[in-house]
């Protein structure tokens, strides 16, 4: 592993505006910061994000001596406006180097592995590879890259033998499961072992989320406000609605848990997609006022996410999804709600299990929600609603 060294240089395709820029980067180095560690952060912001954020990013970031370049994402067209984000990231990477002399750059996942890699070749600096997951792997098996198109089958080639390369030749990799660990550590053409590779999972700030910051009485008045009873049983979902989220198997099992709990309200807390959540859950029966939909910045999400009774995430399992540590597990788990997944998921299940979280399914809704009512939770940190 890494000795401690001072200047570091932070590459992330991610921005810090982004929710995973304030979730799961910043906090990070604000604590190394505290260790003796000089960073820098090179980042791609989301141009409405960054307008919108950044006046708050730069606040935290200035107090805690952590400088910050941010450049503009490019989202258009597929492929080639990434190759501009990378041509712009490495010239800016390689001036800053100029300048501060960094003894290690820190790139989160693959394109800006690239950038590190090369760095370490040509400056012979100390670069870690912060995969996050089988990033190539995940474009295949999310359907972003059809292998029967050419180019992206060009493109996933090009990147699998990039993975080797950043694994092979990384002074410190990190990955966000055991489970990636322990698939990685079978790729006999690496020879890798097991003091290489770190695991990391997706962190959560347990200060933001903590039940002991809400109070009854605003609780009482969201409820109302949410149009959601008393006795209401509130089962939620935290997060975006993309690529990987099972929105209709969550509904059946809402269908389902509705025969048990008639007064449960299935509660959204996303930015998301909110007309095809609507139109999912009428095209299911599900009635117009059972489902209710919050956006809500990142220190809004704790109140409302404390009124659930369980939350729920079911995620399509691929072989990609071994390496994934799901951001909202240790955020619902931190305020003491229990959860309901699903199996194969990165170390997902293995820690609902051991840490007696919840429940995990396994496709017979009926069984899952009889398991929930003989669920017991080891802590009594979360409120009466946990039930």
């Amino acid at each position: 592993m890494l000795t401690k060294l001072t200047e570091v240089l932070y590459i992330s395709y991610d921005g810090m505006t982004d929710p995973l820029g304030q979730s799961q980067v910043i906090p990070y180095l604000i604590g190394l910061t505290k260790q003796g560690y000089r960073f820098t952060i090179l980042s791609c912001e989301k141009k409405s994000r960054f307008l919108k954020n950044s006046n708050t990013i730069q606040q935290i970031l200035d107090k805690e001596a952590i400088q910050w370049l941010p450049l503009f994402y490019t989202k258009h067209p597929p492929v080639f406006s990434t190759i501009f984000d990378f041509w712009k990231l490495k010239k800016a990477a390689s001036e800053l180097h100029k300048q501060q002399q960094f003894s290690v750059v820190h790139c989160r996942s693959y394109i800006t592995s690239m950038i590190g890699l090369w760095m370490k070749q040509q400056f012979n600096i100390k670069f870690i590879f912060d995969m996050r997951g089988f990033w190539a792997d995940e474009r295949v098996d999310g359907g972003l890259w059809k292998l029967s198109n050419p180019v992206y089958k060009l493109v996933h080639t090009f990147f699998k033998k990039k993975e080797q390369m950043f694994l092979q030749q990384a002074d410190a990799v990190i990955s966000l499961t055991e489970k990636g660990k322990n698939e990685m550590l079978t790729w006999k053409e690496l020879s890798l072992n097991t003091q290489q590779i770190t695991v990391i999972p997706c962190c959560a700030d347990t200060h933001l989320f903590n039940s002991e910051n809400t109070l009854p009485e605003t609780k009482v008045s969201l409820r109302k406000e949410l149009n959601i009873g008393v006795d209401d049983f509130v089962l939620s979902y935290l997060g975006s609605i993309g690529t990987w989220y099972m929105l209709d198997e969550m509904l059946n099992f809402f269908i389902e848990l509705k025969k048990t709990k008639p007064t449960a309200k299935f509660l959204f807390i996303t930015f998301d997609e909110h007309a095809t959540i609507v139109s999912k859950s009428l095209s299911l029966g599900i009635a117009a006022n059972d489902i209710i939909i919050r956006p809500a910045e990142r220190e809004k999400v704790p109140m409302i996410l404390s009124i659930s009774n369980w939350s729920i995430f079911f995620i399509k399992p691929s072989y990609s999804k071994m390496s994934s540590s799901p951001t909202k597990q240790g955020e619902i788990m931190a305020m003491g709600i229990p959860v309901i997944c699903n199996a194969c998921i990165g170390d997902t299940d293995t820690i609902v299990k051991k840490y007696n979280a919840g429940v995990v399914s396994k496709g017979n809704y009926a069984n899952t929600i009889a398991e929930m009512g003989n669920f017991k939770t080891l802590t009594h940190s979360h409120n009466a609603n946990n039930t």
